[in-house]
């Protein structure tokens, strides 16, 4: 039997970060991962590089650029006639960019001599100091177990996926034509975005969202600016809507949804279903070691990433909170230098969160509902985008930034944008909280001319009332 001093379970952001980092820091490290690529063959990284993060973003990309073509370029002085899109190719660049990637992870595994096991991770039972895994049948052991099989889509009873009409994000990402109508349930991050995917090539997308607040999480403001962009575009978004029923057998689907006093019935070709993620455990053998589990099936934690049984910790998606790749990354950091008896620990108080729509939409930290909420005294600054010159020279002049502060310490709360390019702005405003900075922190900082990340300077400045540009 192979013995390690450290195995994971999972081969995703959180994964095979930790298995990377263990090995740094001299541990004979093993990662277990089941995935299989679309060629049936081993496939690091996960939901999110195999199907998630990495190739929804590729999809948003290739279907920006039609859009642009479509309908921006002319303001520019450019004139394309003819132009089509070519869905097989874009899939297939799509795939491209996945297999490339994974391929990476298999190549760090080999540069930092972590070894790697496929099939599905199963904790069997406690020998001596020894935790005994198995791996489709074969046997390892490791004094150290790191849990990290993230997550999985949340199915509705009466929308099951069939991975052709009712999809997840997993389907949403291989339609093989173009729908002419299109259904999302959910307007999260993943409806938002694969919603738009499709919208941009040509789609009619209506989405569907339960709850009575569009983007409930976001900032109030950020989220009135993010549904009058989507609607503007086309998408049609119905908020405090009740799904009632959803029927496939004929050529399409049929939902059937309330809306108000109102119960419509909505005739699509396609469905995706995005209405959240759930801990992905099943196979991992919790109930047979009597690994505790929370109410919702999330495997349960203390502050540094132990679970209940000795020598077994879990971390990710699988944990729960926010369920965010960067965030599983920095886990994997922090649950692997705890090992080393380091200070392995993460921030979640500055954790950014990004929607890679158009425009796109970022923040950190509070929101203005929080803060109000919570009877904490701040002050606010914002600055639009119209205003701003490198934005001009882009020809896209949507949404602000918004810097919000302690009314006594100045000391940054939160951070909030919708804009272009926004999801790399935001790194900024996260470096700035992680070292506990202030408004006139970023106020007092040079920012060069003309760039887009002038506009959070402004905000900044808006903080104390001494905005310049606006």
């Amino acid at each position: 039997m192979d013995t390690f001093d450290v195995i994971v379970i999972g081969g995703g952001p959180a994964g095979y970060v930790a298995a990377i980092r263990a090995a740094q820091l001299g541990f004979k490290t093993a990662c277990v991962d089941a995935f299989k690529g679309k060629d049936g063959k081993p496939s690091l990284g996960g939901t999110c590089l195999n199907v998630g993060c990495i190739p929804s973003k590729a999809m948003l990309d290739s279907s920006e650029k039609f859009e642009m073509v479509q309908h921006e370029l002319a303001d520019h002085g450019i004139t394309v006639e003819g132009a089509r899109v070519d869905l097989a190719k874009m899939l297939a660049r799509k795939d491209a960019v996945v297999s490339k990637l994974t391929g990476g992870i298999a190549f760090l595994f080999r540069k930092n001599k972590v070894t790697s096991l496929h099939g599905l991770g199963r904790l069997v039972r406690r020998d001596g100091e020894s935790w005994i895994v198995s791996v489709d049948g074969q046997e390892v052991a490791a004094k150290n177990v790191i849990i990290a099989t993230g997550s999985a889509p949340r199915e509705l009873p009466f929308a099951r996926f069939d991975g052709v009409k009712i999809v997840d994000n997993v389907g949403a990402l291989e339609f093989p034509e173009v729908p002419r109508k299109l259904a999302v349930i959910g307007a999260g991050v993943i409806g938002l975005e694969l919603g738009s995917v499709w919208r941009r090539l040509g789609a009619e997308v209506t989405v569907l969202e339960a709850l009575p607040a569009f983007m409930a999480a976001a900032d109030e403001a950020v989220a009135k600016e993010a549904f009058k962009q989507f609607t503007k575009q086309g998408l049609n978004i119905r908020i405090g809507v009740k799904v009632d029923a959803v029927d496939a057998s004929g050529e399409g689907v049929k939902v059937t949804y309330t809306e108000g006093e109102q119960t419509t019935t909505l005739e699509v070709d396609r469905l995706i279903v995005a209405v959240g993620r759930v801990p992905h455990t099943r196979g991992l053998g919790a109930e047979d070691v009597g690994l505790v589990l929370d109410e919702r099936g999330f495997v349960k934690v203390d502050a540094h990433y132990r679970t209940n049984l000795e020598g077994v910790y879990a971390i990710g998606d699988v944990i729960g909170g926010a369920m965010l790749a960067h965030k599983a990354e920095d886990e994997g950091v922090a649950v692997a230098e705890l090992l080393a008896g380091q200070a392995g620990h993460v921030n979640y108080e500055a954790v950014p969160w990004v929607m890679y729509t158009s425009p796109e939409i970022a923040w950190v930290g509070r929101t203005e509902q929080d803060l109000k909420a919570a009877g904490i005294a701040y002050k606010a600054g914002s600055f639009p985008f119209s205003a701003n010159g490198r934005a001009a020279g882009h020809n896209d002049q949507r949404g602000f930034v918004k810097v919000l502060a302690d009314a006594k310490t100045d000391r940054i709360l939160g951070v909030h944008m919708i804009g272009g390019g926004v999801s790399e702005l935001i790194a900024e405003a996260v470096t700035a909280m992680e070292f506990g900075g202030s408004a006139e922190d970023l106020a007092r900082t040079v920012h060069a001319h003309p760039t887009l990340s002038e506009a959070i300077k402004e905000a900044a400045l808006g903080v104390d009332k001494r905005t310049i540009h606006a």
